[in-house]
């Protein structure tokens, strides 16, 4: 087994490979995976992002200027900071910088920011698609950064006349456009999430090279079969809910990264998942009950981590107490969880998939990104919703900016 491999594991109902809107989507899946492959080839598509031959929009040597912080802070929303968090959080032991991310609205830490920190030294790095985001802004300008020149920020946004673009050209600040027919959500192995990762001493080459893998072999069978049993099962109206059951704390971003990516994606014409992250075994002692004996409307994604380890747990003997946990490794005894939980899951007849990674690799994460990125795209199109868009949530923006103005 390489080290490098992640294991693709499911026990999705079998029963639904029987069912007629699977046998329908059978059907559909081979134009719709054969499409894709050509839509990664195409430079205004979306897929094109798993090109390997991808061609951004900066190059390293103008980045290695910003080189010298040591402490950098990501401004953004939603698909624009979920990415460079997820990376940030699965090589957090390795990467030697300070990072801060500013991704919701909370003037509190607005504040604790700018009383502990020099913000001169600080490099900012400013995301947003539209360059217009109402919370970007106004963490930008509640940080009381922006001056004519500053040499310590970064603007990563399209091309056009927005708040964002207009003050990085008006006041000469260095600028990485974003491609525009890439949405944020998509955009983690573009320059939103590649140009973060540098700066956290992240191999992005790595990061990219085995992104392709989950369309081989036995990974494309595994992509076939689950996807289209998932579809199956969305569209019975039976199931609603997705739950990420995390035993691998270095996944938990990742996996809000997987949530905006699976709601925003799928979330349309009264169909798709609502995606839940649970942290595990913590969560066996408040959602497990549900989980296992409430509605059976769930989907479940279990991700956890392979590599053995040596801590253990020792009981004196002085306490004359016996136990069945005495000499166990911690490892053994969350994996004796999970394994437990599977044979639940099976014994109840209810749907999992099962995603070990069994390194911390920048490989690992690259193949995860891309895995999710294909599936969600390819699920949208079995089920005739548009996997790019997000009409609902355009609404709420426009009437965001009525009230205010």
């Amino acid at each position: 087994m390489k080290l490098n491999k992640i294991i693709f594991k499911e026990s999705i109902f079998p029963n639904y490979k029987a069912k007629k809107k699977y046998k329908s989507f059978s059907k559909k899946f081979d134009k719709i995976f054969s499409n894709f492959k050509s839509d990664i080839k195409n430079s205004k598509k979306t897929e094109n992002i798993l090109n390997d031959n991808f061609e951004f929009n900066f190059n390293i040597k103008d980045l290695k200027k910003f080189q010298k912080f040591r402490t950098i802070a990501l401004v953004g929303m939603g698909g624009s900071i979920l990415g460079a968090e997820a990376i940030y959080n699965f090589f957090q032991k390795k990467i030697k910088k300070k990072i801060f991310f500013f991704n919701n609205l909370d003037e509190n830490k607005l504040i604790e920011f700018k009383k502990k920190e020099n913000t001169s030294k600080v490099l900012f790095i400013l995301i947003s698609k539209s360059g217009n985001t109402v919370e970007t802004l106004s963490n930008i300008f509640g940080l009381n950064i922006i001056k004519k020149k500053s040499k310590n920020i970064i603007v990563i946004s399209e091309k056009k006349n927005s708040t964002l673009y207009l003050m990085s050209k008006n006041l000469g600040l260095f600028y990485i456009e974003h491609k525009n027919y890439i949405g944020g959500r998509y955009s983690v192995l573009s320059e939103v999430g590649i140009v973060p990762a540098y700066f956290m001493g992240i191999n992005i080459i790595k990061l990219r090279s085995k992104i392709l893998d989950c369309l081989k072999n036995e990974n494309k069978i595994f992509l076939k079969n689950s996807t289209l049993k998932i579809a199956t099962l969305i569209k019975s109206k039976k199931f609603n809910n997705l739950i990420f059951l995390n035993y691998f704390p270095e996944l938990e971003k990742f996996l809000f990264w997987c949530q905006q990516l699976v709601a925003e994606s799928l979330g349309k014409k009264n169909t798709g998942f609502l995606p839940v992250i649970s942290n595990v075994p913590k969560d066996h002692h408040s959602l497990l009950q549900l989980y296992l004996d409430g509605p059976k409307d769930k989907i479940f994604n279990i991700f956890s981590f392979e590599k053995k380890t040596k801590n253990k747990i020792y009981f004196n003997k002085n306490f004359g107490i016996n136990s069945f946990l005495n000499n166990k490794k911690i490892y053994e005894i969350k994996n004796a969880q999970k394994k437990a939980l599977i044979l639940s899951f099976k014994k109840k007849n209810i749907p999992f998939r099962e995603f070990k990674i069994n390194i911390i690799s920048e490989e690992s994460l690259g193949k995860l990104f891309s895995y999710f990125i294909v599936e969600t795209i390819i699920l949208g199109r079995l089920l005739n919703v548009d996997p790019f868009n997000q009409p609902a949530v355009e609404q709420v923006k426009i009437y965001t900016k009525k009230f205010l103005t």
